[in-house]
């Protein structure tokens, strides 16, 4: 019933801060002890300044977050590794800056942030249609981890263990952030992306930024 409680007060534009996570008096370990009072006072100045002077209200912005899903068949599918609390972060604080703010996001277990405009996709493809849709924005920040291939087919049924496939043949999905930074049309005028690498990182980076 609390939790029931706070997502309509959630719903309602009211803003929380805290429960934190960590030793409470009870004796359990989890989420529920206050916030320190540092915490509290900085959050509540900062939140009266951003409100009041809502810096970006005149912009539009466009935020992807969370993974993607490309299906195999009808429960397997590729994917990348992401929870979506940066892009959710990100798009939160766009809200509150005054940015119409629109949020498209691969699945999660997140709650939308208050203010924005939520769209729930799951796969690269439907990503790609809903930052299309979306256009033209001032700001676009790509934070989603889109799998960068997907199944060539999908299978209608589930595939059994026996059925003595060798290989799954993939293709490469749209690249999102190259679709917006080439846009000549369309282009944000602020266009943010990330990049996960394992080696050369400053290497690899420069050259997706110079190539999108």
């Amino acid at each position: 019933s609390t939790q029931r409680n706070i997502k309509i007060l959630k719903n309602d534009g009211i803003n929380f801060i805290g429960p934190e996570s960590g030793s409470m008096a009870c004796g359990e370990y989890g989420e529920g002890r206050l916030s320190e009072t540092n915490k509290i006072v900085d959050e509540t100045l900062d939140f009266i300044k951003t409100y009041y002077s809502k810096p970006l209200k005149n912009l539009s912005a466009i935020v992807t977050a969370g993974p993607t899903q490309e299906m195999i068949d009808p429960i397997r599918f590729i994917s990348n590794e992401s929870s979506g609390k940066q892009g959710y972060a990100i798009a939160n604080r766009l809200s509150q800056l005054g940015a119409k703010t629109t949020l498209i996001s691969g699945p999660t277990h997140l709650e939308p942030p208050i203010g924005c405009n939520f769209l729930k996709v799951r796969s690269a493809n439907e990503m790609l249609n809903a930052c299309e849709n979306n256009l033209p924005s001032d700001i676009a920040v790509c934070a989603a981890a889109v799998s960068d291939f997907k199944p060539l087919s999908v299978k209608k049924n589930k595939i059994k263990k026996d059925s003595k496939i060798n290989e799954i043949k993939i293709e490469k999905n749209p690249d999102i952030l190259s679709y917006l930074g080439k846009n000549n049309r369309y282009k944000p005028k602020l266009l943010v992306g990330f990049a996960a690498e394992t080696e050369d990182l400053i290497k690899n980076s420069m050259k997706k930024m110079q190539e999108k």
